[in-house]
């Protein structure tokens, strides 16, 4: 029966991971993958992972299952960490945590839930948005649909978004990014959530919000302001959390779902029906990396040390983004990509198209998605000037 099936493209990520490797040029430079990596091209294990590593290997005393929602301490330590402590939306036990194998895995259980329990409700992405959001929720069995975020001049079209919003029937699904657009780098303003709080809130719409890079663009704080504004004001919100990325354990698939309700007797209600989602899918989360979560979050020494490697990281994030456009300066292209400096988080839709994408990788090694969307944590100190030129000799 095999031989019927036939082979489909693989993924383009993963062909860049695979021809930059076979890459001879020592020169090349990796802005595809989309993982941290510090000023050696590493992506390292974090201090404070490791130190609650060692501890609990000294610690752990089973090997169990740890449940279709997962462990309870993680749960609590992701809740508040979201939700802020003090959170009214906690006080009232409008909010329910179940832990994923990963963010993936968060939007795959929010959206089994959603064609189950919310059948013929359509689901609306950002264009463009993460490529796999279009996979998840196509192979749930839900209708797909877009709205505008980026224009013709690759600036955010927050217009053409509130307008499109404004036209979504009532009931359907929004899947909104908390912060560090991905794959674009451009987020909403204070002012413009606000103006998006009050058009889900009009016509009656169900925001998922995929938090996966929360510390990545001002702080653990400022980043959750969107997902606490919809949470604390509408009655019901999705959210879609991952610890990938900012506790670097991206092999440990580290995510959760959080879900909000009205009151606590519905809320109970719809973690009964996620846990059996959940049970149906994988069963039970891996418990490694929910073990690091909670054990980093629940030791204050522990916590202390990963928010600063956190802010580290953010910071040359940050800087990096200044450092290119300032290394454009003596090829007069400053301007044209001033707005590198001004996204946040780990990627940035550059503006280059996919003939310049081609010549990079061609011509220099230089490694990225064709649509121009580059890893700025790529970047190095060494390789700026060598980007730059590269940059402009495509340009």
């Amino acid at each position: 029966m095999f031989e019927q099936i036939e082979r489909v493209p693989g993924d383009a990520i993963l062909g860049l991971i695979e021809a930059f490797k076979n890459d001879t040029n020592p020169n090349k430079v990796d802005l595809g993958v989309g993982v941290y990596r510090d000023a050696h091209g590493d992506t390292p294990v974090m201090r404070a992972v490791k130190q609650a590593e060692e501890q609990l290997l000294k610690s752990e005393t089973t090997k169990t299952y740890i449940g279709s929602h997962g462990a309870p301490q993680y749960g609590e330590a992701v809740l508040s960490m979201v939700m802020g402590e003090g959170s009214a939306v906690l006080e009232a036990k409008r909010a329910s945590a179940t832990q994923s194998p990963g963010g993936t895995g968060a939007l795959r259980l929010a959206a089994d839930f959603i064609a189950a329990q919310l059948p013929g409700k359509g689901i609306w992405v950002s264009d463009p948005t993460w490529p796999n959001h279009h996979g998840i929720f196509t192979a749930a069995g839900i209708a797909l649909h877009k709205y505008p975020y980026v224009d013709a001049d690759n600036r955010l079209d927050f217009d053409g978004m509130l307008n499109a919003l404004k036209q979504i029937p009532q009931g359907d699904v929004v899947v909104l990014h908390a912060c560090c657009h991905n794959p674009t780098g451009f987020d909403l303003s204070r002012e413009q959530w606000q103006q998006v709080l009050e058009v889900l809130r009009e016509r009656q719409l169900l925001p998922l919000v995929d938090f996966a890079y929360q510390g990545f663009g001002q702080g653990l704080d400022e980043d959750a302001y969107a997902v606490r504004l919809l949470a604390e004001n509408l009655d019901e919100v999705i959210i879609t959390s991952s610890c990938s990325k900012n506790f670097g354990i991206y092999c440990e698939r580290t995510g959760c779902l959080i879900m909000v309700a009205r009151n606590e007797e519905q809320m109970e209600n719809v973690r009964s029906q996620v846990a059996i989602v959940a049970r149906e899918n994988y069963s039970n989360p891996p418990a490694h990396g929910s073990a690091i979560v909670s054990t980093i979050l629940h030791t204050p020494e522990l916590e202390k040390v990963w928010r600063d490697e956190l802010t580290e990281m953010r910071d040359r994030i940050n800087t990096l983004r200044r450092d290119f456009v300032d290394a454009l300066k003596p090829y007069g292209l400053d301007a044209r990509f001033a707005h590198i400096a001004e996204q946040q988080g780990m990627f940035s839709y550059t503006g280059l198209s996919p003939e310049q994408v081609d010549r990079l990788r061609d011509e220099f090694g230089i490694y990225m998605v064709r649509s121009g969307r580059a890893n700025v944590a790529g970047f190095s100190s060494e390789n700026l000037p060598y980007l730059a030129k590269a940059v402009a000799a495509v340009c």
